[in-house]
């Protein structure tokens, strides 16, 4: 449809009068400001992306993989690119603030949008306590921060958890992410484009610095090989060293699209765009932190050398490579780096908000913005509840797990509702469109799929957990009646989501990749191999499933003309 407007959330089962004479009431109190520009989406993007995943991720991912982590990264990075194709044509032809979030919605109707926007909601909020901890982990090669950690021995080696005053500090550097955030969207956008300078210069600088001063090949053949640690210790890797937490980020140029000066043509750009950037990055990161590690940290074995302990791990390997000014640089970057994700991912948090609230899943006062455009309960929320994960998951790899679970599922809507969207509107406007789109659509949702796979049982178990407590909250919204929109749940159009969400369960809990966690198998029946070829089989069965069972056209179609005045503000 030439020239259509951006869809809003509000759906067709709310009143149009109503809609109308709300939208003329409140037009100050619901726009968003459209300012924004390429740059800004990228650097959004890539400001998420590079974070304190590089700072952490290479030493996670070698001791889990070994030097393999290489392939690992390689791995993740084709399926994140894959997935992010997907997104930059839905992007292009919806740009909306909460995209993510909202997609699915168009698609199968307000029981499958409430899930999938509690997925992502889920996820970036808790990215920016994970940041926290990471500056707090760093700074305590100071010495005024040595009482704000702890150590502690856990299953895969050292941790270190936030004490009471580390958890105060935590409170402080939140309260700090939303205090930006308030100045509007503008200034945002300015912070984060100088960050992202920085954010990306320093891992160029760490892998040129570190390589020069003395690379070693013969540590890609220590400790058993290259492929000492097998296949499936590669695929494990994925989702449980950081791999996928440090190239989450991509969709955050989408998020910002009700705010983008020029959303048909730069939402596909940026998105594709950052996720080149960040992946080139990791891997390079990576190669340099395998390369430069001294012979005497990495014996007896990848998962128990000396290095899986390093509390800051590139400063460490810069100071014994004799690199005391690039150990410094990183100590400073640590702060700098996870900050400015932390603070895009803020942004975040209270963006997704306002289309839930738009679509009527949680309270309408999400969806109120102040005299700068700045939905300001939502990162008021994003706030409290950040600083309430510090309690149960007081370090980075604890956060890490909850942000990871919650990320491998929110991806999957997107391939869904793409499918969809081609069946059913062929003729809408498409400034980007996938070249193969057919294909590549049902082939991202399976990798989404497969992730979820090799995070292993206790991951999925968690992440089911999060899922119920999820659909509390929106089932007591909807009964309390806090929000005058009122979806229609269209629970036939998501008949296949129990289906879905219960059979990955049942599918983790068989494989071969169960972790060894509460209710797990002694004997897994599905081994290796075949429990992979069963989450591809059975995501197949529900990418057509869904597809064949989506919103008619005419309701598609109807949703996106009513939006027009929403969204627009008229």
């Amino acid at each position: 449809m030439a020239n259509a407007a951006p869809p809003s959330s509000v759906p067709p089962s709310a009143d149009r009068a109503t809609q109308h004479t709300h939208t003329h009431t409140h037009t100050h109190t619901h726009t968003l400001s459209r300012q924004v520009g390429m740059i800004g989406l990228l650097w959004a993007s890539e400001g998420s992306i590079i974070g304190s995943g590089w700072l952490f991720g290479a030493q996670g991912a070698l001791a889990q993989a070994g030097p393999a982590a290489l392939v690992s990264w390689g791995i993740a990075a084709v399926i994140i690119i894959v997935i992010a194709l997907v997104h930059a044509e839905l992007g292009g032809m919806f740009p909306i603030s909460g995209g993510t979030a909202r997609f699915p919605h168009y698609a199968f109707g307000g029981a499958a949008g409430a899930s999938f926007g509690w997925f992502s909601w889920l996820q970036a909020a808790a990215t920016s306590p994970v940041e926290v901890i990471a500056m707090i982990q760093y700074a305590q090669h100071w010495s005024f921060a040595r009482n704000l950690m702890y150590t502690t021995q856990a299953l895969g080696g050292t941790q270190h958890m936030l004490s009471a005053e580390g958890i105060g500090v935590g409170v402080v550097l939140m309260a700090v992410f939303v205090a930006i955030n308030f100045l509007g969207i503008r200034m945002l956008a300015r912070v984060n484009n100088v960050a992202t300078w920085w954010k990306v210069g320093v891992p160029l600088l760490t892998i040129f610095a570190l390589s020069i001063a003395g690379f070693h090949l013969g540590n890609f053949s220590a400790n058993g090989g290259f492929f000492g640690s097998g296949a499936k210790s590669i695929l494990q890797a994925i989702p449980l060293s950081g791999i996928v937490f440090a190239l989450l980020g991509f969709e955050q140029a989408i998020q910002l699209a009700g705010e983008s000066q020029n959303p048909r043509k730069h939402l596909p750009r940026a998105t594709v765009a950052s996720i080149l950037i960040g992946a080139g990055i990791y891997i390079l990161v990576q190669l340099a932190f395998i390369g430069t590690l001294p012979a005497a940290q990495i014996t007896g074995g990848w998962a128990k050398a000396a290095f899986t302990d390093y509390s800051a791990p590139f400063a460490a390997v810069a100071t014994l490579s004799g690199l005391g000014w690039l150990a410094a640089i990183l100590y400073a970057d640590a702060v700098i780096s996870p900050g400015g994700t932390g603070l895009i991912y803020s942004t975040a948090t209270s963006r997704i908000s306002y289309g839930l609230s738009r679509n009527g899943y949680i309270p309408a006062i999400y969806s109120r913005t102040d005299r700068r455009h700045v939905p300001w309960f939502g990162l008021v929320t994003s706030f409290v509840v950040g600083c309430v994960f510090f309690l149960p998951f007081p370090s980075w790899q604890s956060m890490v797990q909850l942000a990871t679970s919650a990320s491998v599922l929110m991806y999957a809507g997107a391939p869904l509702a793409f499918g969809v969207f081609r069946d059913r509107l062929p003729g809408l406007e498409r400034p980007y469109r996938l070249p193969g789109g057919a294909i590549v659509a049902p082939i991202a949702f399976m990798l989404a799929n497969e992730i979820v796979l090799w995070a292993g049982y206790d991951t999925v178990y968690k992440l089911g957990v999060s899922v119920l407590a999820g659909y509390v909250v929106l089932i007591l919204s909807r009964a309390l009646k806090l929000n005058p929109v009122t979806p229609q749940l269209d629970y036939c159009a998501a008949q296949w989501l129990p289906v879905y969400l219960l059979g990955m369960g049942v599918l983790t809990w068989l494989s071969s990749f169960d972790t060894g966690g509460a209710g797990s198998l002694a004997d897994p029946p599905l081994h290796f191999g075949w429990d992979m070829a069963a989450v591809a089989a059975f995501s197949l069965l529900i990418y057509f499933w869904a597809r064949r069972v989506a919103l008619p056209a005419e309701r598609i179609q109807r949703m996106i003309d009513e939006v027009v005045l929403v969204e627009a503000g008229h």
